[in-house]
């Protein structure tokens, strides 16, 4: 291709949105509960998902969507991972304050309602529920004609941490470990970029994959009938996005009788989704983060890059580039925690450490830094 592919030219310019949540979130009034009452907020600059009083516990909510990745489920007919990943954008974000997600309810809206397709979706959020271990608690099918043009799903999760015990990043210090788990694929960020370049291919999602995608710890879901086929750009690509409940709510809830570390010794959750790596830059606002050994990168994301001629900087930039999770730990206690979910989950590593570089993220490939998310 003449001209190197990005994010913002595929329609999703990453600063400019963050620069228009920010004036959102200047526009809004503080909550109306007093504190120390049930619903005051509780604050986590930066966080994952938002926390509010309740008790003796903090309910833990975040809400989010699939995004444009439904657009290829669209026109493939293929609803079987979009609930997986709804769920998974939610719970995984929860997962970051230390909450256990316990509920789910979800938003569709369609130009025109049809059963079938709300039967896949159905079958994928029962999935979804039983993967994150949550109650489907409800939700909303709205029919807009001429407001919506093709289906968009989206949800919120509710999720309960004890007071005293969020994960809130306020304990991270030089030489804490980073622990990476590893992605399912693309999950659900950078699809606009993802659509672009296959639109500029001689590629579409119905072509064989030009690469193996096999043996590197991870299913690819199979569209019904092709199961003994060779797996297509669109199973890639449609492969849903991986929900970490297990192993995080297990490693924050039993592990610790299990193995000798403390809740002290967790420190912070980063979910890496849309701004790739420079999502850790919310976790602190003094520290640096170095990612001196990356997990291996899914070979979707190696074959994009070349035929899109996307630079190294902005892969890292959009996509999670094979690391979906990455726990910051105490040092003592890193390799103890690293081989527990290693137990749990093929593919954990240490992949780094938090650094007093300045405010940055830094990365063993050259040119790959952020100093903002």
């Amino acid at each position: 291709m003449a001209k190197p592919m990005d994010y913002a030219s595929a329609g999703v310019d990453i600063d400019l949105e963050g620069s228009a949540v920010a004036s959102l979130i200047a526009s809004l009034g503080r909550s109306v509960r007093p504190a120390g009452t049930p619903g005051a907020p509780v604050d986590l600059p930066g966080g994952f998902g938002g926390l509010i009083e309740f008790g003796d516990n903090l309910l833990a909510l975040a809400t989010d969507g699939v995004g444009s990745k439904l657009q290829i489920a669209s026109m493939l007919n293929q609803w079987g991972g979009v609930g997986i990943d709804c769920m998974a954008m939610n719970v995984n974000d929860l997962l970051c304050v230390g909450a256990e997600p316990i509920a789910f309810v979800d938003y569709v809206a369609v130009p025109k309602p049809d059963p079938e397709t709300h039967a896949a979706l159905g079958a994928s959020l029962a999935e979804a529920c039983r993967l994150a271990r949550v109650t489907l608690a409800g939700g909303e099918t709205a029919s807009l004609p001429g407001i919506v043009t093709e289906l968009d799903l989206s949800g919120t999760a509710l999720g309960y941490v004890k007071k005293g015990e969020a994960i809130t990043g306020e304990n991270l210090q030089e030489g804490d470990v980073l622990i990476g788990l590893p992605s399912s694929g693309i999950h659900s960020n950078g699809y606009s970029l993802v659509r672009r370049i296959i639109e500029h291919s001689n590629y579409d999602y119905t072509s064989e994959a030009p690469f193996d995608a096999s043996g590197i710890g991870r299913e690819i879901l199979r569209f019904a009938g092709n199961e003994n086929q060779k797996i297509t750009l669109g199973e890639i690509f449609l492969n849903p996005t991986r929900i970490y409940c297990d192993p995080v709510v297990d490693l924050i809830h039993q592990a610790q009788e299990k193995i000798d570390f403390s809740i002290e010794d967790l420190r912070a959750i980063c979910h890496v989704t849309g701004g790739g790596l420079s999502n850790l830059l919310r976790l602190h606002d003094k520290l640096g983060w170095h990612i001196g050994s990356p997990l291996s990168v899914h070979p979707e994301f190696s074959w994009l890059q070349e035929i899109g001629g996307v630079e190294t900087r902005e892969m890292y930039r959009t996509f999670n580039m094979g690391i979906g999770i990455i726990l910051a730990v105490s040092a003592q206690k890193a390799e103890l925690i690293c081989k527990w979910l290693q137990e749990k989950m093929s593919g954990v590593e240490i992949i780094g450490t938090v650094v007093e570089n300045g405010h940055k993220v830094t990365h063993a490939i050259e040119g790959v830094e952020f100093t903002h998310y």
